[in-house]
């Protein structure tokens, strides 16, 4: 099965299918030994490759290249726990690499789309997807503050390290939920998680970097947020 990628009409010119195999390699994630996805085995040589040769196209730092614990959670309980979104309409909001998507469809979703707003995270989104032989459709787009009347569930993990980016995604969430659409975030105890309206589903300790992380195991919940 293939990947749709909607990409914005004035994305730069530039190979990004080649700098993405040129600069990851195919590996399974610690939590997720039946995912495959295009990670960075090193962090630093992609990060002075974004900041060096591609300065000239603007692009963004490739959060994309590496598996996030929250986005680890998400994907090992949706994985564990298929009944959360088996037979129904599933988004992978921030999506980075997909693995959430992916792990979505592997748990039987009846479709799955990842939005991201990142040129470079739609292509590998899609890449990742043909690696594990499952259907996933990217949008490349903002898509907050929409109803998204056609999801049943959304998935996103590690969305609260940055206050504007929480605060703003936060409340629109929060809004689906309330007119049903089951919600569910993991995050490793960043910053500008809500103190309230979270029930947690699951806990897991998930192998970290310390090029990425401050530590080598990020104690990571899997909530459902609520429309309180």
């Amino acid at each position: 099965m293939t990947s749709l990628i909607i990409e914005p009409a004035a994305a730069p010119i530039f190979d990004r299918r080649a700098f993405i195999l040129a600069n990851t390699e195919l590996t399974a994630p610690p939590m997720l030994p039946e995912v495959r996805l295009h990670l960075a085995t090193e962090v630093t040589p992609l990060w002075e490759a974004t900041e060096t040769t591609l300065a000239a196209v603007n692009l963004p730092p490739p959060y994309w290249a590496f598996a996030w614990p929250g986005g680890q959670a998400v994907a090992r309980h949706v994985l564990d726990v298929p009944e959360l979104v088996a037979g129904k309409r599933v988004l992978d909001f921030a999506a980075g690499s997909g693995m959430v998507a992916i792990a979505a469809a592997k748990a039987g979703a009846v479709e799955v789309v990842a939005v991201e707003i990142d040129d470079f995270a739609a292509m590998v989104v899609g890449l990742n997807a043909e690696a594990n032989g499952v259907a996933v459709r990217v949008v490349c787009d903002d898509i907050v503050g929409l109803p998204l009347p056609d999801i049943d569930v959304i998935l996103a993990g590690d969305i609260c390290y940055e206050k504007p980016m929480a605060e703003r995604v936060i409340g629109w969430l929060r809004g689906l939920a309330r007119n049903g659409v089951l919600v569910i975030i993991g995050d490793p105890g960043r910053a500008y998680v809500p103190k309230t309206g979270l029930d947690a589903l699951a806990k897991f300790a998930v192998p970290t970097s310390l090029d990425l992380e401050d530590r080598e195991v990020r104690d990571t919940v899997v909530w459902r947020l609520l429309g309180d």
